[in-house]
């Protein structure tokens, strides 16, 4: 079965304004993010994708914009059950006023339980995205053989989850992974069984330097701003 990377949206203007961006239209990223967005087609360079394939939002396509001016002879699909989580009444809010809503705790400690008021739940995210994985796993194969590499760009709740899925872990634990903007997950499928072979690769070490201030012990709701 194929190799699918999957890419983080590089950082958006939602990112560094701590707001939970969700469905929110207008979402683009800032300057940062347009530079790591314009690095993508580099770091892929050696890598023969078959197909890519895109959330809606407008921070994911402007992250591939880039690597599809670079690969001309790949046209993009659109798949909405890679968007982000609706959040409902959430979207749009700021992280820092909705870290003491009663349902936070659920969603850090419990997110099998968690289901956003006005949105969904945090357990059909993850059944959305991984039907889609494994219906992209089939279409490729069928398409362009057993072997071959192709990409999704997604949004950190969206990736943690997939990851979770292919490590076998319950969604209790999935905010125990970390995905940085524009990072680089790559999950190999077999008939078997799937391997996590790189996980949130950025190629900078920058977020792992000390902070003067650090960072809660929360996991950051929506996959947070990565370095500073």
């Amino acid at each position: 079965m194929p190799t699918l990377i999957l890419v983080r949206h590089g950082r958006s203007t939602a990112n560094t304004e701590g707001l939970l961006a969700g469905w929110t239209p207008g979402v683009a990223l800032d300057e940062r993010g347009a530079a790591q967005a314009a690095a993508l087609p580099g770091r892929l360079a050696g890598l023969p994708l078959a197909e890519i394939v895109t959330s809606p939002l407008q921070r994911c396509q402007e992250t591939i914009r880039p690597l599809l001016d670079a690969r001309r002879e790949l046209s993009p699909h659109t798949d909405e059950r890679i968007g982000e989580c609706h959040y409902g009444d959430w979207s749009g809010r700021k992280l820092a006023e909705l870290k003491d809503e009663p349902l936070m705790e659920v969603v850090q400690a419990h997110p099998s339980a968690a289901a956003f008021p006005g949105g969904e739940s945090m357990r059909s995210m993850q059944t959305r995205a991984a039907e889609a994985v494994r219906e992209w796993n089939a279409r490729v194969e069928r398409d362009h053989g057993a072997d071959s590499v192709y990409l999704m760009c997604s949004h950190g709740d969206i990736i943690k989850s997939l990851i979770a899925d292919a490590l076998g872990l319950h969604l209790d634990l999935f905010q125990r992974i970390s995905v940085e903007p524009c990072s680089i997950t790559a999950i190999r499928y077999t008939r078997l069984r799937p391997f996590l072979v790189r996980l949130g690769d950025t190629g900078d070490f920058t977020s792992l330097v000390p902070r003067e201030e650090p960072p809660a012990g929360e996991a950051e709701v929506g996959g947070g701003a990565g370095a500073p």
